[in-house]
């Protein structure tokens, strides 16, 4: 599920239209979701959750993000092979550039390389439905 740039979304209440109960637990990770702005593992909500309520198990943390990314709600990457790391899935479409010192992942658009994609793929006969670019860099030293 899309949702307008800038605006947060609202997982208990897709939840809910999905059927699921809205235990505390899950009411908290859906809170740390909600104001999130990192690409958390699955491990730092746990933590994050235990910092609100020791109660909450990895295992409620594992099956609340399953609902949310079969409901389309929320996007998995894995980025460089590590664990999977997770983000809202609204707003505009954007690439990451990922820090491989400090695993940052900073969001980026270009149109110049989405023109180019599109470019390319028609150039060989396809429409592109779905595309995702992940670059890995290290932070130039300019001091030097």
């Amino acid at each position: 599920m899309k949702h307008a740039l800038n605006q947060k979304p609202d997982y208990e209440k897709e939840l809910r239209n999905a059927g699921v109960r809205i235990t505390r637990p899950r009411r908290i990770i859906l809170d740390i979701l909600t104001s999130t702005e990192d690409h958390p593992d699955a491990m730092k909500i746990f933590h994050r959750a235990i910092e609100i309520d020791d109660s909450i198990s990895l295992s409620t943390v594992y099956r609340t993000m399953n609902l949310l990314e079969e409901m389309g709600a929320i996007h998995r990457h894995a980025f460089n092979g590590g664990p999977s790391r997770f983000e809202q899935a609204h707003g505009e479409h954007h690439d990451h550039l990922i820090d491989v010192d400090t695993g940052a992942v900073i969001e980026f658009k270009s149109d110049k390389i989405e023109k180019l994609q599109e470019e390319i793929a028609r150039s060989l006969g396809y429409d592109i439905i779905h595309h995702r670019l992940e670059l890995y860099g290290r932070k130039i030293d300019r001091s030097s």
